[in-house]
């Protein structure tokens, strides 16, 4: 099992720490989590890539621009409405509103700002124009099942799956 190395139609179990420019752990995970490699769009490329290749117990450690990772930050995905016409839960930094637009296309906003009788709101993503360091350790590699495969969704209670510590 230890000699098995990431590469297409494995699924990798992982733990995470994500750190901005000045090092700072700005997110954790010391839950593993699973994807399957080369199928599965929720992972950023640049992260699948650096993990090519890699085994078991292994430590990588990938520097994403905006560019490759969480994407550059986007002005016009802010609102600013006086606070009066803002419902009171949203009159609070870290409240989240979900908007829609006339296409019906959702967007989560989340408040930032609240000064001078002012609510401001953004739909970046928090790390949105930062470059972050990613900082991954496999925990476990196995074989994908066809029905994995297929789908590209790891599943987690399948009757091959094994985790190391």
């Amino acid at each position: 099992m230890s000699d098995q190395i990431v590469e297409k139609n494995k699924v990798v179990t992982f733990t995470y720490i994500i750190m901005d420019e000045s090092g700072s752990v700005q997110e954790q995970s010391d839950i593993p989590m699973s994807y399957l490699h080369g199928g599965d769009d929720r992972i950023f490329p640049a992260v699948m890539a650096a993990m090519e290749g890699r085994k078991a117990g292994e430590t990588v450690e990938i520097v994403l621009p905006p560019a490759e990772g969480f994407g550059e930050y986007d002005a016009s995905l802010t609102y600013r409405d006086k606070i009066e016409n803002v419902p009171p839960e949203y009159r609070q930094i870290g409240a989240e509103a979900e908007f829609r637009n006339e296409t019906g296309e959702s967007m989560n906003m989340t408040v930032v700002k609240v000064e001078n009788g002012e609510v401001m709101l953004d739909g970046n993503h928090p790390f949105a124009g930062k470059t972050m360091t990613f900082k991954v350790k496999i925990s476990a590699i196995r074989d994908a099942a066809d029905e994995e495969i297929r789908t590209g969704q790891v599943v987690t209670d399948g009757p091959d799956l094994s985790t190391t510590h």
